[in-house]
């Protein structure tokens, strides 16, 4: 874990793939606990998540105040509050828009995978939540080498932040995440065992908001995958 910024306010960090935002399991490590010991067990307020296989930015509250005003800010996107921006590695193997926005329902299922209802207009199904997100392709992707023309370079806004729903949502319109077992297809999945990708390729790359404490605007940015792909 890294962290980027810290003030008596609030605390932005980038997690690493692999390490949960919080985990109940006893001795499991996590975002939250390093962060109590980094302040010496002070208040770590919980603002917004990532999946454990993803990396990205976070940012957390270091106190109560702060923790109410940024969690209004996420909860009120359309209002001009917390934009989340991810970048997304992803397979094809057919046309597909080069920018879109998907809109579906999700259900979060027992076996902890979730799952996806097309949306339909006049649709009225009361089962699961509305899921929207938007993505625009910036080019196609060379990896460690492989000419792999199906794979392509996307920037995701979320606009709903729903269980897996980026991961879940993209495999459901055909483009499944490089590196994802979980919601992968057989060629995506194979194609990741043969490059070597052992991570999924998504990362929270930019994150703004307004401070709790001052009101200005803050962004904070990432370079995703460094290492790993050139796109």
């Amino acid at each position: 874990m890294e962290i980027v910024y810290e003030d008596k306010d609030i605390i932005v960090v980038f997690k690493p793939a692999g390490i949960a935002t919080q985990t109940a399991g006893v001795g499991q490590k996590d975002v939250v606990s390093e962060l109590k010991n980094h302040l010496g067990g002070g208040f770590v307020g919980v603002v917004h998540r990532l999946d454990q296989p993803v990396e990205g930015l976070l940012v957390f509250a270091k106190n109560k105040k702060a923790a109410a005003l940024l969690s209004a800010q996420v909860a009120n996107k359309e209002d001009g509050g917390f934009l989340k921006e991810y970048d997304a590695v992803v397979f094809a193997d057919r046309d597909f828009s080069e920018k879109a926005q998907l809109k579906d329902h999700i259900v979060k299922e027992k076996e902890g995978l979730a799952r996806i209802i097309p949306y339909t207009e006049g649709d009225r199904t009361d089962t699961g939540k509305e899921a929207r997100l938007s993505y625009v392709t910036i080019g196609d992707v060379r990896i460690k080498g492989e000419g792999e023309g199906s794979i392509y370079r996307l920037k995701v806004n979320l606009e709903t932040g729903r269980f897996h729903q980026i991961r879940a949502q993209l495999a459901a319109h055909g483009l499944p995440i490089i590196g994802d077992v979980k919601y992968g297809s057989e060629k995506s999945i194979d194609l990741s065992k043969r490059l070597c990708i052992k991570r999924v390729l998504l990362c929270a790359s930019r994150i703004r908001f307004k401070h709790p404490g001052n009101g200005k605007v803050l962004e904070f940015t990432h370079d995703a995958f460094c290492g790993i792909i050139n796109a």
